[in-house]
């Protein structure tokens, strides 16, 4: 048995098996590996199958990969030179391969990222075995037998090579790194068909994913789209005195949404060389406005023979390539021309957007907080929210509150039972409207029954509902708010020692509800009492206002805050579907924060009389802003 270091830097084993740690990251260097010798075969003219198997056997806290491929197999001499030779003798590093390629580094990277693990290989009927593990000081060793012995039957049969004759090569990792990440057989599946370094490989290589007795082909299936450039439309570009040619393929992508970024982008431009990938990017226009539903691939052979001169074409860290470097630099420009007009056609309909949307997620948090304002804006600031007071003229006779409690502020003793009272008036709410509580008692309040959602149209006439609540430490306190639609209202109970100890109207029991035209002792002749309102705030949608400086406004008749999409800056982060960027939510936070504060700072001083003070204005939009500003932009942070 020998038993040796891998002569290759420690350290760089080390700092790149770290980059390694990812299944699927590791799959993809031994699948690539088993193409580029296939390729090899087939330059010579030799007959292959094509077939790559991928098996994976999961565990709770573990795995085990295989790759095997029927390609050119390995003897014993070449088998232990992978392990010995680094970057100058890789495949990429010549101009030549596929894939990512790894300076001669990958595959044992790959291993040691995850674990450990074993390569076995059939040559000219020889079969050679060598183990890849950490020693017991960390060291980074292989195990080569000495030598490699004569083919038996079973070797032919583990390996999956045809008739018991032929070559071929397995590659087996055990995943034992506690920090790798278990896939689910489902995702790694989605995960290899999505890869960018093996596209081009899956359409040219039968590969399989294996788990068990069962076996899926593992296929990139492109999103439906529409042909905007190609198929392989050829361009050329200059550099120091010579013409480089290549080929364009630019699609738009139809109904679909783009991932836009990692390993299984896509989104962008493939960029082929050879039979390698170097890079899946949009040149000029990455990250930009128009570009979200673009993809293709375009050819260059010439960048894998400038790799092979020496040329740093791909960045140090193998991520892509080096646009520092003046040919790749050359090539990025004649590139980003070829598709420019492209681009330019998907922002200029941007540019006549009249509506955009946002995700579910966002829609959520802006509807969180514009009722919060709206609450924020009666109960906090006393701000009358009714529809005279957004520019509506008066009813001559006003009508009984929507939605109201008997009183916004309940205070009674400890221990002592007290009515919460609801008042309805079903006529005034819209049609299929729900009513909805929200609760914040403390453990020390009791409420009876329990509130729960309840139909408008189940009422049936009825137009009071109660709930017994009794509290049991002085100074606690509780909210509850009711919904139905964008009305609203909102109650406080408080326990105090000195509140009064007469009891409610009505003997204390379990909460009723009953038929009711106005609650007893308050004769709706004497007094109007008003609910909190219709929501300030009842929602907000992306027009375009057609003018280039209101980034938003608010709309009174709507009671919405429109997100002007015809304002440069908005149209900066809305993409090519008309949806606005979950990752511009702090641009929202920000416009929110500015319509919102600056209706209730108007509000506010024309209530009290102040309305043509420009000075009080600013004043009391600034102090809005100090008491809301970090939870209207928390709203967009959870």
């Amino acid at each position: 048995m020998t038993v040796a270091e891998i002569q290759v830097d420690q350290r760089v084993i080390g700092i790149d098996s770290r980059r390694f740690a990812s299944v699927e990251k590791a799959l993809v260097e031994l699948i690539t590996n088993s193409d580029d010798s296939y390729a090899r075969l087939e330059k010579t003219g030799d007959p292959v199958t094509g077939a790559i198997s991928v098996g994976y056997e999961r565990h709770h806290t573990g795995a085990v990969l295989m790759v095997t491929d029927q390609a050119e197999g390995m003897s014993f001499e070449a088998a232990a030179r992978i392990l010995t030779y680094g970057g100058a003798h890789s495949p990429l590093s010549r101009g030549e391969g596929n894939g990512r390629g790894y300076f001669g580094r990958g595959l044992k990277q790959a291993i040691f990222g995850l674990g450990h693990g074993w390569i076995e290989t059939v040559k000219d009927g020889r079969f050679t075995r060598i183990d890849v593990f950490r020693g017991e000081n960390g060291g980074y060793l292989y195990d080569d037998g000495e030598e490699d012995r004569r083919a038996f039957p079973a070797d032919y049969a583990r390996l999956g090579i045809p008739g018991g004759a032929g070559d071929g090569t397995r590659v087996t990792i055990v995943v034992d790194n506690p920090h790798v990440t278990i896939t689910q057989h489902a995702t790694l599946l989605e995960s290899l068909s999505n890869n960018i370094y093996l596209r081009d490989v899956l359409e040219r290589r039968a590969v399989e994913l294996a788990a068990g007795r069962s076996s899926e082909t593992i296929r990139f299936h492109e999103p439906p789209a529409i042909l905007l450039l190609g198929p392989e439309q050829p361009g050329s570009f200059s550099h120091e005195g010579q013409e480089f040619p290549f080929t364009l393929t630019l699609k738009r992508a139809k109904d679909v949404e783009l991932t836009l970024k990692g390993d299984e982008r896509t989104n962008g431009l493939v960029v082929l060389s050879g039979m390698a990938v170097l890079d899946c990017t949009l040149f000029e226009y990455e990250n930009q406005v128009g570009t979200e539903y673009l993809f293709g691939t375009v050819r260059c052979a010439a960048l894998t023979e400038m790799l092979g001169r020496g040329k740093a074409v791909i960045s140090d860290e193998r991520e892509g390539l080096n646009f520092k470097d003046p040919f790749v630099a050359a090539f990025s420009r004649a590139v980003s021309t070829m598709i420019g007009g492209a681009v330019q056609a998907e922002k200029e309909k941007l540019a006549h957007l009249e509506r955009a949307t946002t995700s579910g997620r966002t829609a959520e948090m802006i509807e969180r907080l514009l009722q919060r304002m709206s609450e924020a804006a009666v109960v906090d600031l006393g701000i009358e929210s009714s529809p005279e007071a957004a520019g509506e003229a008066p009813a001559a006779e006003e009508p009984q509150a929507a939605l109201r409690f008997t009183t916004p502020f309940y205070y009674r003793k400890p221990g002592r039972p007290f009515h919460v009272a609801l008042l309805v008036d079903p006529e005034q709410l819209p049609d299929g409207a729900q009513l909805t509580f929200a609760l914040d008692l403390p453990e020390s309040m009791r409420i009876e029954p329990e509130p729960v959602a309840i139909s408008v149209d189940s009422l049936d006439g009825t137009r009071r509902i109660e709930w017994t609540v009794t509290g049991d430490a002085a100074g606690e306190r509780g909210e509850m708010t009711v919904r139905a639609g964008a009305y609203w209202a909102w109650c406080e109970m408080v326990v105090a020692e000195q509140a009064s100890a007469r009891s409610d109207a009505q003997p204390p029991h379990a909460a009723v509800i009953q038929p009711a035209a106005h609650p007893a002792g308050h004769p709706a002749a004497h007094r109007v009492p008003r609910d909190h309102g219709m929501d300030l705030f009842v929602g907000y949608e992306f027009r375009n206002l057609h003018n280039a400086a209101d980034r938003a406004v608010y709309s009174a008749a709507e009671r919405k805050v429109i997100i002007n999409t015809g304002a440069p800056t908005v149209r900066l982060y809305v993409d090519g579907r008309g949806r606005f960027r979950d990752s511009a939510r702090l641009l929202l936070a920000e416009l929110f924060m500015d319509v919102i504060s600056d209706e209730l700072a108007r509000r506010r001083l024309e209530q009290h009389g102040n309305a043509g003070d420009l000075a009080a204005f600013h004043r009391a939009k600034q102090d809005i802003i100090r008491r809301f500003g970090s939870d209207i932009h928390l709203s967009f942070l959870s």
